[in-house]
């Protein structure tokens, strides 16, 4: 256990870059260094973690720890490769507020010029991975085009069921046979994860209600990382300012660790009276659904994803995904980030220079805030 929370505490501190980043570390850390595992159970893990909901990166490390360590190990991993991120967000929810207006403006601005630039580039990058052909296309652009007229978190839960159905009977891939036998799947970790979304809708209470806001993003985000971006801007978006949930999430881009820690900041600023309590809170409920889920399928996984139906679902409901991003791309990221040309001709350079890959994400963090500070001091 104390080697497995040393190994992943490294990479919870150094992993800059976002979830494909993090793929890399891990490959390059458990497979090549530590040989943990080989190649063939690296590219099964990591396949389930982009079947399933939840944070991939995350569900990836948590899938590791558990094959090094059984299910102590598993959570030992999160824990450690979480820490530093949660720390750092919980940090900024609870002192964000207490910066000089004048410095707080400027760097809210710049962040929020930097969000639309990420977002930009994530669904750049996802629309070529998931929407190769054309319904998966047109897929992102109708449930884009949809959120944009009337956005809710029903029309996003009704968006990706609709998406898993096409996708179900139009994209299933030309695979071999299924696998023979029957699948190992752990009940438990499904039965406490069932019992866990019964007593979250039901139960009420301020701190229950921010525990069942963050679990039922967690339950719901397919493709991890910005993907949440939507979801909570629903959830927990309109007890926030606009700038205040912006500034979180452009934040999450420029600590080490996992992109989720976006909820650490959020439970921090949504619980003033317990920032920490609300800090962890919100972390732990968004995180869990999908770990309870890898914990249930990850030994069946291997028949599951011979199933081409539901490989047709899974790329249904990705093509969704990416309409869900486009749609969160325009409001609130866009519309509130551009009010004139020079926000736009900011916000273009900007993506430019992400793209070209010339500077690191930390640097981008750096120079849109100092930006934004010298732009509001103008």
């Amino acid at each position: 256990m104390k080697e497995i929370f040393r190994q992943f505490l490294l990479l919870g501190l150094v992993s800059f870059g976002g979830p494909a980043a993090h793929v890399g570390y891990f490959h390059r850390r458990f497979v090549e260094e530590l040989k943990w595992l080989d190649d063939a159970e690296f590219a099964r893990l990591l396949a389930l973690t982009q079947f399933l909901p939840g944070p991939a990166s995350s569900q990836l490390g948590f899938a590791i720890g558990r094959l090094r360590g059984g299910v102590p190990g598993a959570f030992t991993a999160f824990v450690a490769f979480t820490l530093p991120s949660f720390v750092l967000m919980a940090l900024l929810g609870i002192y964000a507020h207490r910066l000089p207006d004048a410095l707080q403006g400027g760097a809210i601005t710049g962040l929020k010029w930097l969000a639309v630039m990420v977002v930009a580039d994530a669904v750049w990058n996802m629309s070529k991975r998931f929407c190769t052909g054309r319904l998966t296309r047109v897929l992102a652009v109708a449930v884009a085009g949809l959120l944009i007229i009337g956005s809710s978190l029903y029309g996003q839960i009704v968006a990706l069921i609709v998406a898993a159905g096409l996708g179900w009977c139009w994209l299933r891939p030309d695979t071999a046979a299924p696998a023979e036998g029957q699948p190992v799947i752990r009940r438990f970790p499904l039965l406490v994860l069932a019992l866990l979304a019964g007593v979250a809708v039901l139960a009420g209470g301020r701190l229950l209600g921010l525990w069942n806001d963050f679990f039922t993003a967690g339950a719901l985000v397919f493709g991890g990382g910005h993907v949440v971006l939507p979801l909570l801007q629903e959830l927990v978006g309109p007890q926030l300012s606009p700038d205040a949930f912006l500034t979180g999430y452009a934040a999450a881009q420029a600590v080490p660790g996992p992109m989720f820690s976006l909820a650490s900041y959020l439970g921090a600023v949504l619980l003033p009276s317990s920032p920490w309590l609300g800090a962890l809170v919100a972390t732990l409920a968004i995180f869990l659904p999908g770990f309870l889920l890898v914990l249930g399928l990850m030994d069946a996984w291997q028949w599951l994803s011979s199933r081409p139906a539901l490989a047709g679902a899974v790329a249904g409901i990705n093509a969704a995904v990416v309409g869900l991003l486009l749609a969160a791309l325009y409001q609130p990221v866009f519309v509130s980030a551009v009010q004139g040309v020079w926000d736009l001709l900011v916000v273009v350079a900007g993506f430019w220079l992400l793209r070209s890959g010339k500077v690191p994400l930390w640097g981008m963090v750096l120079g849109m805030t100092g930006l934004g500070v010298v732009a509001g001091a103008l």
